[in-house]
C-alpha cells in the first residue's frame, strides 16, 4: 500500500496451511527461537490516516494471532523488534520496552502516515512500557488494549473501551494443554542420556555387570523416569487449579509420589523394597522439578517468587534424586 513514507506491506488476515503447519511445529518446540517476522510497519485492509495503530512484537506466533483477528478491520500494524519473543516475556526482559516502542514509531515515520497520535498496545506488555515516557519520546499516547488478540475488534468498535473480560488473564485447560508439547520437547536429549544411564546402572551387581539385570531393572527405571515426566510435565499442568498448595514443586511431588507408587506396584514382583523406594523417590524428584519448571509458562507466579521457590526446592529435589540413585545401585549388592 502506498503511503507518504513509501510502500507498506499489506498482510493477510487468513492464515495459510503453511502458517498453520509452522505454528504446529513451533508449538512442539522446533524452531521456536528463530520464528519471527521483520519489524516495521504493516497494514491490514485499506487503512487511512485515521485508522487505528496496533502495536505488537515480531514473534510470528504473536504476529499471526493479531493479524488473523483483524479480518473485518482496516488498521496499521506496528511491529516492534522483540527478538522473536512473545510480548509478555519480552516485556519482562526489557525488549518490549518504552524505548523500543518509541524507536519503532520514529524509525517507521509513523507520524507521517497517520493523522492521530494514539497507539494500541497489548496489556501484557505493560510491565515493560511507560505510557507517559512513550509520549514524551515520540509524541504518541498509549492506549492499553485487551489481553487477548481475539478481543481487539470489540475493543476498537467500543471506542477503545475495554470491559472486565478484556482485562482478565485466564489460564484455562486448553491454554495449559497448549504449553505441554514444548515442555516435553526440550526433554529430548536429556531424556535419551538419562535412559541410557538407567540401563547401564541397572546392570551393576555382584557379578560386576549383568546384561539381564540391565534390561529387567533398566526397564523399571525407564518406566519410573517416563512416569515422572508424565506426572510433572503433563498431569500437573492439566490438574493445576485442583492441586493443593501455591508452589509448583510440591504439586509435582504430590502427583509424582502417586505415580511413582503405581509404577513400583507394576514391578513389585521383580523388585525389592529398596528398589521400589528408589523408583518412588526418582519419580517424585523428576515430577517435582518438571512441575516447577512449568512456572515460566504460567501467569500465576512472579520472577522473584520463582527464584525463591527454586532456591528452596532444587536442593530437596537433588537430594531425593541422589538418594534414589544410591538405593538403586546398592540394592543388588545388599
Amino acid at each position: 500500500m502506498d503511503t507518504p513514507v513509501g510502500p507498506v506491506p499489506r498482510v493477510r488476515t487468513r492464515l495459510l496451511a503453511r502458517d498453520r503447519l509452522q505454528t504446529a511445529t513451533v508449538r512442539m518446540g522446533y524452531g521456536r527461537y528463530d520464528y519471527k517476522v521483520v519489524p516495521g510497519l504493516y497494514c491490514v485492509g485499506t487503512p487511512t490516516s485515521d485508522s487505528p495503530v496496533i502495536v505488537t512484537g515480531n514473534y510470528k506466533l504473536t504476529f499471526d494471532a493479531v493479524r488473523r483477528e483483524l479480518s473485518d478491520l482496516d488498521a496499521w500494524l506496528l511491529v516492534a523488534d522483540t527478538r522473536g519473543i512473545n510480548i509478555w516475556c519480552a516485556a519482562g526482559k526489557d525488549l518490549f520496552s518504552t524505548d523500543e516502542v518509541a524507536y519503532s514509531v520514529t524509525r517507521t515515520r509513523l507520524a507521517e502516515v497517520v493523522a492521530h497520535r494514539r497507539l494500541i498496545l497489548p496489556q501484557l506488555g505493560a510491565t515493560g512500557v511507560a505510557g507517559h515516557a512513550v509520549r514524551r519520546q515520540c509524541g504518541f499516547s498509549v492506549l492499553w488494549g485487551p489481553v487477548r488478540a481475539a478481543d481487539l475488534p470489540a475493543f476498537i468498535q467500543s471506542g477503545n473501551t475495554p470491559d472486565e473480560a478484556m482485562r482478565t488473564v485466564t489460564f484455562t485447560l486448553r491454554e495449559r494443554a497448549e504449553l505441554i508439547p514444548v515442555e516435553l520437547f526440550i526433554l529430548g536429549k536429556p531424556l535419551g542420556l538419562t535412559l541410557l544411564a538407567a540401563f547401564l546402572l541397572s546392570g551393576i551387581g555382584p557379578g560386576i555387570f549383568s546384561p539381564g539385570a540391565a534390561w529387567a531393572r533398566g526397564l523399571a527405571a525407564a518406566c519410573a523416569t517416563l512416569a515422572g515426566i508424565a506426572a510433572g510435565g503433563v498431569a500437573v499442568p492439566l490438574l493445576l487449579p485442583r492441586l493443593p498448595w501455591q508452589s509448583f514443586a510440591p504439586k509435582g511431588a504430590l502427583v509424582g509420589v502417586a505415580t511413582g507408587a503405581l509404577n513400583a506396584l507394576l514391578f513389585a514382583q521383580t523388585l525389592g523394597l529398596l528398589e521400589s523406594a528408589a523408583l518412588i523417590l526418582w519419580t517424585t524428584a523428576t515430577a517435582s522439578y518438571l512441575a516447577m519448571n512449568f512456572t515460566g509458562s504460567t501467569p500465576y507466579t512472579s520472577p522473584t517468587g520463582v527464584e525463591l521457590e527454586m532456591r528452596r526446592a532444587i536442593p530437596i529435589q537433588a537430594g531425593a534424586a541422589l538418594c534414589a540413585l544410591i538405593l538403586w545401585i546398592a540394592a543388588p549388592l545388599i
